[in-house]
């Protein structure tokens, strides 16, 4: 469960790693995890405890951790990659070599060594950025493309099963616990239509055509550190939901969220389309910077995975609408079904678009 952090506690957590600070103050706009800037006479560092209630299973998710930042670094090294300690998160052990430590209340923390010098930004508003972001997260991939150690943990079970996420919006539409689904009969109906298209990508995994990666799992822009003067992308950040999973959930979180035409909870999503420079950014650079490390069928499907990716999210949303609002935090009543329907109107998008957006996607193979 998430627990009240006493006040002196970031400090003596702090000294469990072997550092002497100096400050330890709140840093960064993050919703879940509790985040501390560090100082020392020496040098910042950022000191985190894990949400268990958010991730219910904080040992393994820092297992995951600590197998994949260790990968990656040993990656950029033997490519020779120039300032490896800006381009990838570097956990700070105990001094008996933890990679976290779970203090008297049964917390768990860790230590990242500070990356100075790049700022996260919160929304792509150009296709430079998108390109950008893009490539950073398929050049992650690619960079896990050969990890060959222990199957990472599943952390989030079933985190993007859209079998699942589909029968658990049509048990709650029979159950209609807030008899709201008169009001959205029609919404719901359209939903219950794409069972197909929900299942597709899972139907290529179990048949071999898409094979199980380790993937990000949350790619936004604001997880990519961009640098400061360069305005270079340095490093993937927020790796907390890494596991294993397709590369194309991946992508597909990328253009749900950077090539649409309006925000997320719109009121009105009539006027919503594709942001086609927006997706052909994105589709570049997420397939310059994964290179050889996809199949043929990873860099074709990246419109069917948009599609995929964008109905799970309708699901969520509307069925938590349903369910009477108890999952995702609204700010006024009807902002979740308002995020249902965009997700349902980019989708539509996405389909009127797909032949266009195939054609460039092939140009990029």
């Amino acid at each position: 469960m998430n627990r009240i952090v006493p006040e002196d506690l970031p400090v003596h957590v702090a000294e469990v790693f072997g550092l002497a600070p100096v400050s330890a103050r709140r840093y960064g706009g993050g919703h879940i995890n509790d985040t501390y800037l560090v100082q020392t006479s020496g040098r910042p560092y950022i000191l985190q405890r894990i949400n268990d209630s958010v991730f219910t299973r904080p040992v393994e998710l820092m297992e995951n951790l600590g197998l994949v930042t260790r990968h990656v670094r040993a990656r950029l090294e033997a490519e020779g990659a120039e300032d490896v300690d800006r381009r990838v998160l570097t956990l700070v052990r105990t001094p008996d070599r933890a990679d976290f430590h779970v203090d008297a209340y049964g917390q768990v923390w860790r230590v990242f060594e500070f990356i100075g010098g790049a700022t996260s930004h919160e929304v792509i508003t150009a296709p430079v950025q998108a390109y950008k972001a893009a490539c950073a997260f398929g050049h992650f991939q690619s960079l896990l493309a050969d990890y060959d150690g222990p199957r990472l943990h599943e952390t989030i079970p079933r985190f993007h099963d859209t079998v699942k996420r589909y029968e658990d919006f049509a048990t709650v539409v029979e159950a209609d616990p807030v008899g709201r689904v008169a009001e959205v009969r029609e919404e719901v109906d359209w939903l219950l239509g794409r069972r197909e298209l929900a299942g597709s990508m899972l139907r290529l995994a179990a048949e071999g055509v898409l094979p199980e990666r380790i993937t990000h799992n949350d790619t936004k822009l604001s997880n990519v550190l961009i640098d400061d003067v360069t305005g270079e992308a340095m490093c993937v950040v927020d790796l907390d939901t890494v596991m294993p999973g397709l590369s194309l959930y991946d992508f597909a979180d990328l253009c749900r969220s950077g090539a649409t035409t309006v925000a997320e909870d719109a009121p009105d999503a009539s006027g919503l389309d594709v942001d086609v420079p927006m997706f052909q950014a994105l589709a570049e650079g997420y397939l310059a910077g994964a290179g050889s490390a996809l199949l043929p069928a990873e860099r074709e499907l990246l419109v069917l995975a948009g599609e995929v990716m964008t109905l799970e999210q309708a699901y969520r949303f509307l069925g938590d609408h349903l369910a009477g609002d108890t999952y995702y935090q609204t700010s006024r009543p009807g902002q979740n079904l308002d995020r249902a329907r965009t997700q349902i109107a980019l989708v539509k998008a996405l389909q009127r678009h797909e032949p266009a957006l195939n054609a460039y996607v092939a140009t990029l193979s």
